[in-house]
């Protein structure tokens, strides 16, 4: 299926978002895999990960959270790992940003857990 030029300018004007256009892609790369899963990342195992436990407070109306940056993985492993610390530490969080926020200063629990898990984990700031 092929537009001209004029055809397509006036698709542009009836599609308001991507989701319009109903999953059909445009692409002027002539070997684009169609097929492939870009997104998913595959996670590494355990002890090939290098984590990083910080403390932070800024922008948090001066509470402190533990937040823990340096997975490699996809994000729904980041999530049950996330959702591990969470109820352990008996705290809520979130994960955002490919970082686990945990609300609190848990961080030396953290550290205990995630090695317990067969991560390592590095303490970074004070």
């Amino acid at each position: 299926m092929s537009f001209s030029i004029l055809q397509l300018k006036r698709m542009a004007k009836k599609i308001s978002s991507l989701e319009d256009l109903g999953g059909f892609v445009f692409s002027t790369n002539e070997n684009f895999d169609f097929n492939s899963n870009e997104d998913s990342e595959e996670t590494l195992a355990p002890n090939q990960q290098r984590l990083e436990a910080h403390l932070d407070k800024k922008n948090r109306g001066g509470k402190v959270a533990t937040i823990i940056k340096g997975f490699k993985g996809n994000e729904e492993d980041l999530k049950s790992l996330g959702k591990i610390l969470k109820t352990k530490c008996g705290v809520g969080g979130a994960v955002k940003d490919n970082e686990i926020i945990i609300q609190g200063n848990f961080r030396d629990k953290v550290m205990q857990i995630l090695q317990t898990e067969g991560y390592p984990v590095k303490r970074v700031g004070g």
